[in-house]
């Protein structure tokens, strides 16, 4: 049976798909086999993930159901989606400091790519982590806390440091959250003031489909207080009259609620709700993150290609991550803010594309782990100051390059 990502565009290579029930059974199969990956929800749209040899699922392995370890700490197996994870958050009375988009990405996949919701003062989702429990490339198990040597360097690790089973995650207490949507702003506005937009709440997406470059078609605000719409106000932003989805035509049922009603934390941080599919689901996903102070410049380069993007998107979505010290973060060392393009199902056309934005925008541009990119190796390697660091660790944990694969080859790892 052939094996695909999420988006139906990549086929995986591997020989098989093993299901191991336990931990032990898991250490026996990596170290027996010379080639192995692990498949997690396969939301990704590169062969980040692909293997030449065995892929290891670890939907059947017996442990644990996830719980609270302690005050302000969730344990849970690495293999469940976060939308998983609510029931025992709300019965805990707990909360993540924030989601990504969608709730239907896995955990390990998450972290390990440095996957992000939004916010001016949030962190990546990899930064919620506190410890990490790994199956390295000898078959042992090994297990790092913040604040040890390597931990820094393995939470956001690609899968090259070995199959990850078990994460520990900050929460705090839960909390409502609002989600309010507005809607024809003007991009120069914005760009004149950035940060009073970004951080309108907790949380600030705004999409555009570039087809008029001078419009922010929407901005989506969440927030456990109150909104500071005041700069969203004066660059001509109004309130939506009824719920939205980012993508101009598409019923917004999947979304979670809008006009400003308070609800869950769980049910206003994603953009999507669980039980329906996300986004468009037959598309193609590129990301470039770049430095806070590039951002105007950043804003800028892709607006001048409004013409050669418009006809190839379904939208863009450009939102804030705080600053965090993990080696392959894209967060890492400065605040962020991320450039998400959601394509049509067109790779060739799309991978012509993408050699013209990375060319215009800034050079501390990092394209995300998952997404579609083209940018060289070495060009990516040199945008992470501890990808020497990161090179050397790989080397100690899987030294006979179990976990290898074309896609760490080509980043020269």
């Amino acid at each position: 049976m052939t094996q695909r990502n999420w988006a139906g565009n990549v086929s995986y290579s591997s020989s098989r798909v093993a299901e191991p029930v336990s931990v032990e059974d898991l250490t026996a199969l990596v170290a027996s086999e010379p080639r192995v990956r692990a498949l997690g929800s396969r939301h990704c749209f590169n062969d980040i993930a692909d293997t030449p040899g065995v892929h290891v699922s670890l939907a059947r392995l017996r442990g644990e159901e996830p719980r609270l370890t302690a005050p302000g700490t969730l344990r849970t197996p690495a293999w469940l989606r976060y939308g998983d994870l609510v029931p025992v958050l709300r019965e805990a009375g707990a909360a993540l400091a924030n989601l990504a988009s969608l709730p239907h990405i896995s955990v390990a996949g998450a972290v390990q790519t440095g996957t992000h919701g939004s916010g001016d003062r949030i962190g990546t989702l990899a930064t919620q982590v506190s410890a990490l429990e790994l199956v390295t490339g000898t078959g042992e198990v090994l297990r790092l806390e913040r604040g040890e040597p390597d931990f820094d360097g393995a939470v956001v690790g690609l899968g090259a440091l070995g199959v990850l089973t078990h994460v520990e995650l900050d929460v705090s207490p839960a909390r409502d959250v609002a989600q309010h949507v507005y809607e024809g702003v003007r991009l120069d506005d914005v760009l004149a003031d950035l940060g009073a937009v970004t951080g309108a709440g907790d949380s600030v997406s705004m999409f555009t489909h570039w087809q008029d470059p001078a419009v922010v078609s929407q901005v989506w605000v969440k927030s456990g207080g109150d909104v500071d719409d005041a700069a969203i106000r004066r660059a001509g932003g109004r309130p939506a009259d009824g719920p939205r989805h980012p993508i101009a035509g598409i019923d917004p049922t999947p979304c979670t609620p809008q006009l400003g009603a308070p609800g869950p934390w769980y049910d206003r941080l994603p953009h999507f709700r669980l039980e329906f599919t996300p986004s468009v689901g037959e598309e193609l996903q590129s990301e470039y993150l770049v430095d806070r102070g590039d951002a105007v410049d950043a804003i800028r380069a892709v607006q001048d290609l409004a013409p050669r993007i418009a006809p190839l998107l379904f939208v863009c979505e450009i939102r804030t991550m705080a600053s965090d010290g993990l080696w392959l973060s894209p967060a890492q060392g400065r605040d962020t803010v991320g450039l998400h393009f959601t394509w049509r199902p067109d790779e060739s056309a799309v991978r012509q594309l993408l050699p013209e934005i990375e060319r215009a925008l800034p050079a501390s541009a990092r394209p995300h782990w998952g997404k579609v990119f083209t940018l060289p190796g070495h060009d990516v390697a040199a945008r992470y100051p501890r990808w020497a660091d990161f090179v050397d660790l790989r080397r100690r944990l899987d030294p006979e390059r179990r976990f290898a694969n074309a896609y760490l080859e080509r980043l020269g790892l």
